[in-house]
């Protein structure tokens, strides 16, 4: 007879608790090749993984980018100096018009503040990418062109003060006219055919005729207006070279004034640069006691009043003349504008409107003359007028410098410090 306890099913053994040391027993000889095999194959794993985790992200594939593919439909322009005051503005009206936009700046002279705005304003992907760079390095400039599918670019990028201009002339020449010919390898290089390009009225000097018109002789006085008129000289004769096939508009523009009409951009400039910068900005700085008073500087030029005359532009209306110019550039042709209101403004009259927009009777202190400065200077806006179809709307010299001042009550201390997307 068979076991009584032959039908009745058998009992496993309890799970087994397995340790380290029994899933490798070196003890069986047999076993040791096997183990050893899998531990050398795991630590090469992971060794092959942290390797390519600690690898810089230019060594690392990486899905393309839509900044480095050209779309139909949409237009890539690169902002160079797209920090600064004027940059920031192209920027935005670029960015409202639905262009991509890419903007390069070394913020020695911009404020990642305003990038910021610009990030919040649009955060749709494809729409605006910050590089970090110096266009004085022409291996980061051609980098940036081989990673990025350019249509245009806007070139902003430029120290741009009459006076630092006399007191450091050759980092003017190195900057301007240098980094322009840094930028215009790399489109020649990389087949990017559109460049707007932002010149000056610093490029006439004293003209004995007023008002200037595109064809006003260019004889600058001071290394500012040498350094951009040496940078158009190079850019006309690229464009006229079979090789190039280029669209070129290069703008002149006058004294800039106002900001963002909506208060989302504004002018900045660094606490260190007060002394050089716009009159309207150390208007500012005097109405929000952060100067004790405005410094004048010449009373004897033979004008009206014995002040400088200038031409006063509203950063609204500069932007817009930069967007028309983009979109009626054509290949083979050079186009050259005067951007201004057409009516010159003395300062003691800028003075008077600053004092009304701000409601602070600003102290005004009268001194010498400043290197480098003319007596009277604006335009004829007649060419631009007529072929661009670009007319300044913002001529109220009071209302731009209301809307001005506004943004400056909001931003005692400028820009906040946000954290930069550097790429």
């Amino acid at each position: 007879m068979l076991p009584t306890n032959r039908s009745r099913p058998q009992q496993r053994p309890p799970p087994r608790s397995w340790s380290f040391s029994e899933m490798v027993d070196f003890s069986d000889p047999k076993r040791r090749p096997r183990y050893l095999s899998k531990l050398v194959m795991a630590a090469l794993l992971t060794a092959m993984c942290v390797l390519m985790l600690t690898q810089p992200p230019c060594h690392r594939r990486a899905a393309p980018s839509v900044f480095s593919i050209h779309q139909p439909g949409v237009t890539h322009v690169l902002v160079t100096g797209g920090a600064g005051y004027i940059g920031s503005h192209a920027a935005l009206r670029l960015l409202k018009d639905s262009f991509r936009v890419t903007i390069v700046d070394n913020l020695s002279r911009g404020n990642i503040g305003a990038i910021k705005v610009l990030q919040n304003l649009f955060p749709e992907p494809g729409r605006l990418q910050f590089i970090q760079a110096d266009l004085g390095d022409p291996k980061a400039v051609n980098r940036i062109f081989a990673e990025n599918a350019f249509d245009a670019v806007m070139h902003f990028a430029a120290v741009a003060y009459v006076g630092e201009s006399t007191l450091e002339p050759l980092r003017y020449y190195h900057n301007i006219t240098a980094n322009t010919l840094v930028v215009l390898e790399a489109m020649a290089t990389h087949n990017v055919k559109t460049l707007i390009y932002s010149s000056t009225c610093a490029t006439y000097g004293e003209p004995e005729k007023m008002p200037i018109t595109e064809e006003t002789p260019q004889f600058p006085i001071n290394p500012y207006g040498k350094a951009k008129k040496m940078a158009e000289d190079i850019i006309l004769d690229f464009s006229k070279s079979k090789k190039a096939d280029m669209a070129v508009m290069i703008l002149r523009y006058f004294n800039v004034i106002g900001s963002d009409p909506e208060g989302r951009l504004g002018e900045a400039p660094r606490p260190e640069l007060r002394e050089h910068g716009r009159i309207s900005g150390a208007c500012f700085d005097a109405a929000l006691g952060i100067i004790p008073g405005l410094k004048v500087k010449g009373t004897d030029y033979e004008t009206p009043d014995g002040t400088c005359v200038r031409d006063y532009i509203d950063v609204t209306d500069l932007v817009d003349a930069h967007v028309k110019a983009l979109n009626k550039a054509e290949r083979g042709r050079v186009g050259i504008y005067n951007v201004g209101t057409g009516k010159g403004r003395s300062v003691k009259e800028f003075v008077e409107a600053c004092k009304k927009a701000t409601g602070v009777d600003i102290k005004v202190d009268y001194f010498p003359r400043r290197p480098g400065d003319y007596a009277e200077v604006y335009s004829d806006p007649a060419k631009i007028n007529r072929e661009l179809n670009w007319t300044a709307q913002h001529i109220d010299l009071h209302e731009s410098l209301r809307v001005a001042w506004t943004w400056q009550k909001a931003h005692w201390s400028r820009y906040e410090p946000p954290q930069a997307m550097i790429l």
